[in-house]
């Protein structure tokens, strides 16, 4: 019963906070942004309950009507969440970051992201963790670290996250370009999905509503990170007697380190699906990378076909491929060939299929991403995987 009463108070001294904070907002202008303080502040309010939508389109009308007030906006952001000693307000304001990477149009995107490199906008919970140590608070700490990471990313025109790269991938070679871009995207996706493996759904209560829609919503996006992860991997490993001896290190260590991650994140989503309360999430069927094929192309990194000039080797010159190359592209060949034979009997298909599976995965691919809170472009997984063979098959033959 104490519990309660002094759950009662803190709410009601967080009103009398809110409604002091609006009050000053509207005398002192702040050079006409008042409107958008004011909205950040009642989005962000000491109650319980999840950050309600109008005011989420608020700030996007009044942000729209005046790009140059972002600065401003980020600047708010980042007070609210530096001064409140309150959790709820911090985990709040950690939301309504996110909803803003999410829902505002690339410009309106681009611009919050170099608030936050320019440092106006900031999301520091250290307060927290100096403080408390309930599990409750380091979910808050380890959702602000997603987030950061989050910055790194945006949303393409095709409405599917990838990591901002360097310009100076344009002024490579076709086929490096290729490969640089795999090599490149595949470690920031691991990152990514470190930070949502460290939001562990074990320190979110399941009354706690705003933990469970933070969560959701890093799942949401977790999900399509999965998938093109696991596209780059199979890119990754078609390519992978081509690629020169170093470059081939470095693919086993992104594969050695896919081989324990795929693993976790099986167990995560599992996880969630008995805590997390939201109904409308569609988890992917995670593929758990055999280690064992990992360390059999670690033993092949001494053959060395002869290189031209590129992290690509020639195919013309060199020894003959080890027999395990057979191993790993056999699917690639059966898939050609399959349309083309006939009289095989479902049962012969059936064990061809689960015996000679030509990839690092141990089961099949059968993604599919979330629609709610975010509507992505539909793009079937096998489209996506057929498209990116072709790719490469150009890349090889140019």
């Amino acid at each position: 019963m104490g519990v309660d009463v002094q759950g009662k108070l803190r709410r009601a001294l967080g009103s009398v906070k809110d409604h002091a904070s609006i009050g000053k907002a509207m005398i002192y202008h702040h050079d006409g942004f008042s409107d958008i303080e004011v909205a950040v502040v009642r989005a962000t309010g000491h109650d319980d309950s999840p950050i309600d939508d109008k005011y989420m389109h608020e700030i996007l009308f009044l942000v729209s009507n005046s790009p140059s007030s972002i600065t401003f906006l980020a600047e708010r952001i980042s007070r609210r969440l530096g001064k409140t000693r309150d959790r709820l307000v911090a985990l709040k304001t950690l939301v309504l970051i996110h909803r803003l990477l999410r829902g505002g149009n690339r410009c309106f995107e681009q611009q919050l992201r170099g608030a936050h490199v320019s440092g106006h906008l900031r999301m520091t919970t250290g307060w927290f963790l100096m403080s408390n140590t309930e599990p409750s608070v380091c979910f808050l700490h380890r959702y602000a670290a997603y987030l950061q990471e989050r910055m790194g990313w945006v949303i393409n025109q095709a409405g599917k996250l990838e990591p901002v790269m360097s310009q100076a991938l344009e002024l490579q070679f076709y086929e490096e370009k290729l490969i640089h871009t795999v090599l490149r995207r595949l470690p920031r996706c691991q990152i990514l999905l470190d930070r949502v493996l460290d939001c562990s759904p074990s320190e979110i209560s399941p009354s706690d509503s705003l933990a469970q829609v933070a969560m959701s919503n890093t799942l949401k996006e977790s999900f399509q990170v999965y998938m093109a992860f696991c596209e780059g991997v199979a890119a990754l490993v078609n390519m992978f007697f081509e690629l020169t001896r170093p470059v081939r290190a470095l693919a086993c260590n992104i594969l050695r380190r896919a081989s324990q991650q795929s693993q976790e994140l099986h167990d995560l989503y599992e996880h969630c699906k008995t805590i997390i309360g939201n109904k409308n999430l569609e988890y992917p069927s995670v593929q758990i990378i055999s280690i064992d094929h990992v360390l059999a192309l670690e033993q092949l990194l001494s053959f060395t076909p002869t290189p031209y000039g590129s992290v690509l080797t020639t195919k013309a010159a060199g020894p003959k491929p080890p027999a395990i190359l057979d191993y790993l592209t056999r699917s690639t060949k059966m898939q050609s060939t399959k349309t083309g034979t006939e009289g095989q009997g479902e049962k012969d298909d059936h064990t061809s299929e689960s015996t000679l599976s030509p990839t690092l995965f141990s089961c099949t691919l059968e993604t599919k991403i979330s629609k709610v809170w975010v509507v992505f472009d539909e793009e079937e997984s096998a489209e996506s995987q057929v498209s990116i063979e072709r790719l490469f098959i150009k890349a090889k033959n140019y």
